[in-house]
């Protein structure tokens, strides 16, 4: 389920006596993650509608909402909302460029205080997670809806942003429970009461059913979840194939038998940018590139990971989209070294004078920690030696004094541009 607004909402609930009995599963998701950690940075935000879209200059309307305060979601503003869009529903909030680093930082402490919790904590993304409290309960003393309580207090007194917890017993139910107690709230759904909780609910409410699915399943007759549990397996299959319908009547009828991973593998980390134009200029590109590929590998040595397969992402004004990679000998979490790879890939495939919308860049075929040796060149010395101490100290700078304490020279001359980017980490 990745709309929640779409959902009513329930409130604050706090848990009653037994209510939380047999619901060992909570999922906790950051408010506004983005946006409110901007807030935190700047208090004269608060109260105001902020929203997080776009590179160094926040004022293009190309890029997308990355994340908006509960003050711009009222007049409308959503993630992924084109920021013309946004701009149109509330002129009058604040656009604000993000700052990656500082949001990576944030999440690292909250997944820390998750895991003084339990060792069963599945990271979704850097601002939500589950975690399983069942072996915790006794050793903590409390309930899983105290649990989530503590966590709640916990979050706010250490970053002073909110989250919101649902509790439940199941990742699905857990999920739902606190996107409905959003904003800073925390919801339990009984054991015994899951049906109940869920079938009043509309069909966006399942996970799996965007606007297309919800067509075929209204013209089945359905208008809530309860529809759909009942709608015979053969007639779901019919309408929506083998494995979405086993899917949706699964959950439909609050059955979800999946546990808590911890520690899931990541697969992939990238950044890419819409620019405010599109550009011809292939110094401008290189510059382009070189951002993201520095935006990408702070975030890779922030999760203390490396990647061999490098990877180019091209969209032309008409939104042709190509993608070209390469997989190296080792891995690596080097801007350098990958800003020669991503370099080459665009001589070879962006013919000469065809202007640019997007650049994205991606490393994947991820390990942990340092593998290896480094490559010596045949004078003894490491062809990048230098290269990764470098490196982190920049990254210790930015995370202490912002995005712009340290940029590469190359970068300075950079104009400023309004296109809007995002980084992606699983």
């Amino acid at each position: 389920m990745g709309r929640s607004a779409d959902l009513p909402r329930a409130g604050s609930m706090r848990a009653g006596c037994g209510t939380d009995r047999g619901c060992h599963l909570l999922h906790v998701d950051m408010d506004a993650f983005y946006a409110s950690v901007e807030v935190r940075e700047r208090p004269e935000l608060a109260g105001r509608p902020v929203v997080v879209a776009g590179g160094s200059n926040p004022a293009g309307d190309r890029g997308v909402v990355l994340s908006a305060t509960y003050q711009a979601r009222a007049f409308g503003v959503r993630s992924a909302m084109p920021v013309a869009h946004a701009r149109r529903l509330c002129p009058q909030a604040e656009f604000i460029p993000p700052h990656f680093p500082r949001y990576a930082e944030v999440s690292r402490g909250v997944m820390a205080l998750f895991r003084e919790v339990t060792p069963l904590v599945e990271p979704l993304s850097l601002d939500e997670a589950f975690l399983d409290v069942a072996g915790s309960l006794r050793r903590l003393g409390m309930s899983p809806a105290g649990i989530g309580e503590w966590i709640r207090g916990q979050v706010y007194d250490a970053h002073r942003v909110t989250c919101s917890v649902g509790v439940g017993s199941s990742k699905f139910i857990a999920k739902l429970a606190s996107g409905l107690s959003k904003p800073d709230g925390l919801l339990v759904v009984p054991a015994d009461g899951v049906l109940d909780f869920l079938h009043p609910l509309p069909l966006s409410a399942l996970w799996g059913v965007g606007e297309r699915t919800a067509q075929r399943l209204r013209r089945l007759g359905c208008a809530t979840v309860a529809d759909v549990a009942v709608i015979p397996l053969p007639t779901l299959r019919r309408a929506l194939g083998v494995a979405c319908a086993h899917h949706l009547h699964e959950l439909a009828n609050g059955r979800d038998e999946r546990r808590v991973v911890p520690d899931m593998a990541e697969k992939s980390v990238g950044a890419e940018e819409t620019f405010a134009h599109d550009v011809v200029d292939r110094a401008m590109l290189r510059r382009e590139l070189l951002r993201l590929v520095e935006r990408c590998t702070a975030a890779l040595r922030g999760r203390d990971l490396r990647g061999r397969r490098i990877g180019l992402k091209i969209r032309y004004p008409d939104f042709t989209t190509i993608t070209r990679s390469r997989t190296l000998a080792d891995p690596t979490d080097s801007a350098h070294e990958m800003f020669a790879v991503v370099t080459e890939l665009l001589e070879g495939n962006l013919p000469r004078g065809t202007a640019v919308r997007l650049l994205g860049v991606r490393v994947e075929l991820l390990v942990r920690g340092a593998v290896g040796g480094e490559q010596l060149t045949l004078d003894g010395g490491s062809s990048s030696a230098y290269w990764p101490d470098v490196e982190r100290a920049a990254d210790a700078a930015r995370s202490r004094f912002g995005s712009a304490a340290v940029r590469l020279a190359t970068l300075l001359e950079t104009p400023e541009r309004s296109g809007g980017g995002e980084t992606h980490l699983p």
